[in-house]
């Protein structure tokens, strides 16, 4: 069911021992929402911890400062920017039935959980996060406004996406007022790139190729150039937006060579096609202009499967 960020509050507040799951693959908007609030809770007196199916990447390492991984036995299970039980991941998808609370800004969202709160119109999962932080009582310190700040920049591109809105950047405002270290923070995400990322954009750029008149362009990272260059596989976040940046492309396709088979797809756009409504046909989901799915087979099975879906985009 759907509850408001007051009875959400209210929930935590009667609970002792919370336990924070972030998606697979995790980015800075589940780790800046799960470690903001894991803080707030200890900040409470709370028994708190975060937990992912996969590796913390390195690059958000300033996140977990003050981070001290508890084992206990929860008595309350919060997801924070889980879309679908898929991206528990292999690990944790035995938490699946067992969710407490679901904290989300997708619209696309399919988790069950005894109480829900989604807002598709806030630009991060770390904006809902903020309100409840307020609804909680407690005090946000520099470090949690590092954590609520990595997730609103990243979620809109430093706040060049289409989701970004006024109450993005009142939000932003009041973080910079509370100690946030933006600058650091936007240079490190933003403006810094290992050896081993270029050396993959050089080699994805040769993949590239365009469909629809040139207004579709398809990228693709395959595990031999993971492994050739060595790369950490959070470097690899922002690869997605490349195609998309080419004068004349609506459709930016980035698939990705996953290690059981098929290819991760991250689909961006730009004003006429709903990324979300693409992936949700092949599975998946999103935003409007972010979305991403699974596509099962070979190389040019999964290119087939996706163009079947996108090129009607553009007879409509």
């Amino acid at each position: 069911m759907t509850e408001d960020l007051q009875k959400i509050a209210a929930k935590l507040k009667q609970k002792n021992r919370i336990l924070i799951i972030t998606h697979q693959n995790p980015d800075g908007d589940t780790l800046g929402s799960g470690m903001g609030l894991y803080y707030a809770l200890r900040k409470l007196g709370k028994r708190a911890n975060v937990i992912c199916s996969d590796p913390f990447p390195k690059k958000f390492s300033y996140l977990f400062q003050e981070f001290e991984e508890d084992e206990f036995e929860p008595d309350c299970i919060v997801t924070v920017d889980i879309a679908s039980p898929q991206l528990l991941g292999t690990y944790l998808e035995h938490f699946q039935d067992q969710i407490d609370i679901c904290i989300d800004h997708h619209r696309s969202n399919t988790m069950e959980a005894d109480a829900v709160y989604i807002d598709s119109k806030a630009a991060a999962t770390c904006e809902i996060i903020y309100q409840l932080v307020l609804e909680l009582g407690a005090e946000i310190s520099p470090l949690m406004a590092n954590c609520l700040y990595t997730g609103i920049s990243t979620d809109t591109g430093c706040f060049k996406f289409s989701n970004t809105t006024a109450e993005t950047h009142r939000i932003a405002a009041e973080l910079f007022e509370r100690g946030c270290a933006y600058e650091q923070i936007n240079r490190g995400l933003f403006d810094t790139k290992s050896k081993s990322r270029i050396v993959v954009e050089k080699e994805v750029l040769e993949t590239m190729e365009f469909y629809c008149e040139h207004r579709v362009a398809m990228i693709v990272i395959t595990q031999e150039m993971i492994r050739n260059s060595q790369i950490d596989t959070a470097d690899l976040d922002g690869v997605a937006a490349i195609p998309r940046q080419i004068e004349g492309v609506e459709v930016g396709v980035t698939m990705r060579e996953r290690l059981e088979g098929g290819y991760k797809v991250s689909l961006r756009t730009c004003q006429f096609v709903d990324a979300a409504a693409v992936c949700a046909k092949l599975g998946g989901g999103g935003h409007i202009r972010a979305a991403g799915c699974v596509v099962d087979g070979p190389l040019e099975q999964a290119k087939k499967a996706l163009l079947d879906v996108i090129v009607p985009c553009f007879e409509q």
